[in-house]
């Protein structure tokens, strides 16, 4: 199955190289750019794509306000909105996540990165920049001086999931790397298995949990302490 995709992005250059690395897929196709927030919102409502792929520092809508309108609490049949950006600010994670982002890329990240994000994001799971996902979910890490961070999950104030079965030592494996940034790929080779192993643990994990995707897999890692060997799962 084809995922459709809409660009949204005001520089010309960019959207080129993001056409040219999604073009080169044969399961995405790329079915609209523009060049500003409202126009973006104008074609992802008119076109429904699979994944809008949106900067943050946009002409008329910036990128989080079009995720928000796109994906937001209370917008009925939400869309996946995945934000792509130069900008590695904390505050950009956050409101990119509350306003119901499927993902967080830095433009200089690899072009693997960026089709496996709009793959993710297409069958609604979420995939951060490694960079950004370990300093973000890492203010979670239990700590008597850090204070408590922005939650990434939904429930504000609520504590770590207990999982309704015991993970297996080669789950809390796949949890620790994916908690510290690596990509499925990634995972697989540092544990010497297959690629479909490393998913198959994934969606255990994300069953026992009733996590919603990777972000809230590797959150909950980092909340119970399991990153630094502290976690009991």
């Amino acid at each position: 199955m084809t995922i459709r995709v809409l660009i949204a992005d005001d520089q010309p250059m960019l959207r080129a190289a993001f056409r040219m690395i999604l073009g080169s897929q044969p399961d995405i196709e790329v079915v609209a750019e523009t060049a500003d927030g409202a126009a973006a919102v104008e074609e992802a409502l008119r076109l429904r794509p699979d994944v809008c792929l949106v900067d943050i520092r946009m002409p008329k809508l910036d990128g989080l306000e079009v995720t928000r309108q796109l994906a937001g609490p209370g917008v009925p049949d939400p869309m996946n909105v995945l934000i792509a950006t130069t900008f590695d600010l904390d505050e950009y994670v956050y409101t990119a996540l509350r306003n119901g982002a499927c993902g967080f890329l830095l433009k200089d990240g690899a072009p693997g990165l960026l089709t496996e994000a709009v793959r993710a994001a297409a069958t609604g799971n979420s995939l951060i920049s490694p960079s950004i996902t370990v300093r973000l979910l890492s203010h979670m890490a239990p700590s008597r001086e850090r204070p408590a961070a922005p939650p990434v999950r939904g429930g504000a104030g609520a504590g770590p999931a207990r999982p309704t079965e015991p993970l297996t030592q080669r789950e809390r494996d796949v949890v620790r790397l994916v908690a510290r940034g690596r990509t499925n790929e990634e995972a697989a080779a540092e544990l010497y298995v297959t690629l479909s192993t490393v998913k198959t643990h994934l969606a255990n994990v994300q069953r026992k949990l009733a996590a919603r995707n990777r972000v809230e897999i590797a959150a909950w890692a980092w909340e119970t302490g399991l990153c630094g060997g502290e976690g009991r799962v």
